[in-house]
């Protein structure tokens, strides 16, 4: 309807995977220099970033944040391109750096033939098969009636995550036992709180919607105990995704649970501090390179997470063996010492939720000796959690540090629904 050639990218796409191992070294390759050549002479935006480039010197090709995008779009898209002939959307800013970006109508197309072949790995069909959505949806009139026409189109039933209550549930679940859907899609704490009503129900989804095969998580972590309870209380396969709007499906599990990097249509390399490559096995920064996108430029774009290859990844089939979190999801104590703060987030989450009293929480480090645990319960912790915790965050950060505990009716999610496990409101460079 759009006008995105989604069978030429298809059959595009069928033939990058027909390549070999070796034929795939060589077509990445020359696949990277043909976009950087291409943005060095169409694009002043880009020739202006990167007019050190030598053409047969990859490690010359600079890095792209976030902060080099934020100015119009209209100054950043190649010769020929207009918003009026590109597909334009805005990133959701989870990160904190929200921003207009564009894809031409071919790359774009790629990204859903990527997303429809990865998704018949498990014999779902994107067009066909019965969706129930975990998503947020546009709360303004126009936003909201064209999300849910689209939801029409898109065979799928979209449950908003701004409602989290047993109330909403007791009315999802009727869903469920009467609709016959195929898989469930959404933001994976929405859909971890809805697993932890069945568990309250002692209820497995699937003896209910038998028809339901498989559920896709995406935009949030999702930790192993979680994944666990979601294999059990819904009963179905539990597949996670990783992407970016402003890129493309960046990877999808597999059916040997492993997280299958796109190589197709990106070229990922994991950086350490100085931008220099890391080989497989270490972590470090993610940096993706969009292999196709012509209307504008995402070379060597650092997404701002922190992951890791494993030491079986190829060239072909690169596996995504670890993703830490955002680069801005570092906690700075007063020390000097800096922690992963997502990795004390999940240390905390083992104390906080084993009652089963805390639905959800949060954690956000106000000052560098000053931390706060927000958290959305039926009854107050007590003091000897509040103590528990406290030591343990002790413990795990250093002493001397302050926790703030502050219960809330329920948590504050971003406009577009996902919530942020943690948030440091320290600068990197104090």
């Amino acid at each position: 309807m759009n006008g995105f050639p989604i069978d030429k990218a298809k059959l595009a796409l069928s033939k990058i995977q027909g390549k070999s191992e070796t034929d795939f070294e060589s077509y990445i390759k020359d696949q990277r220099t043909n976009i950087v050549k291409h943005h060095l002479q169409h694009s002043s935006f880009y020739k202006s970033h990167g007019s050190a480039i030598q053409l047969g010197d990859w490690d010359t090709v600079p890095i792209m944040t976030k902060s080099h995008l934020q100015q119009p779009l209209e100054l950043r898209l190649s010769d020929g391109y207009t918003t009026s002939n590109v597909y334009v959307n805005k990133t959701s800013g989870s990160s904190g750096d929200p921003f207009i970006f564009a894809k031409d109508k071919f790359c774009h197309a790629l990204t859903w033939a990527v997303i429809q072949d990865r998704f018949h790995w498990f014999n779902l069909d994107f067009n066909h098969s019965k969706q129930a959505r975990f998503y947020g949806i546009p709360l303004d009139k126009k936003g909201y009636y064209k999300e849910r026409f689209k939801d029409v189109l898109s065979n799928r039933l979209r449950f908003s995550v701004f409602d989290l209550s047993d109330t909403a549930f007791e009315k999802l679940l009727i869903k469920f036992k009467t609709t016959s859907f195929d898989y469930i899609n959404g933001y994976t704490s929405a859909i971890v709180q809805f697993a932890k009503f069945l568990q309250r129900k002692d209820i497995v989804l699937k003896e209910v919607c038998s028809s339901l095969n498989a559920c896709i998580v995406t935009s949030e972590m999702l930790f192993d105990d979680d994944k666990a309870l979601l294999e059990k209380q819904l009963g179905v396969a539990v597949i996670n995704e990783y992407g970016a709007s402003e890129l493309d499906l960046i990877a999808f599990q597999n059916k040997r649970g492993e997280w299958q990097v796109n190589s197709e249509t990106l070229f990922v390399e994991i950086l350490d501090q100085n931008n220099k490559p890391l080989p497989y096995g270490e972590e470090g920064r993610v940096i993706v390179t969009s292999l196709y996108n012509k209307a504008h430029p995402f070379i060597r774009y650092d997404i701002g997470d922190i992951g890791m290859l494993s030491k079986a990844s190829t060239s072909k089939t690169p596996v995504l063996e670890k993703l830490i979190g955002r680069t801005n999801d570092i906690a700075i104590l007063p020390s000097g010492k800096k922690a992963a703060g997502l990795t004390f987030y999940y240390i905390t989450k083992t104390l906080i939720e084993d009652d089963g009293n805390v639905k959800e929480f949060i954690i956000e480090q106000l000052k560098q000796d000053t931390f706060k645990i927000i958290y959305s319960s039926d009854d107050e912790l007590s003091k000897e959690k509040v103590s528990l915790i406290t030591k343990e965050m002790e413990r795990y950060l250093e002493s001397g540090i302050e926790i703030i505990f502050q219960r809330e009716k329920e948590l504050q999610r971003s406009k577009s629904g996902k919530l942020k496990q943690f948030t440091s409101k320290v600068k990197q460079n104090s």
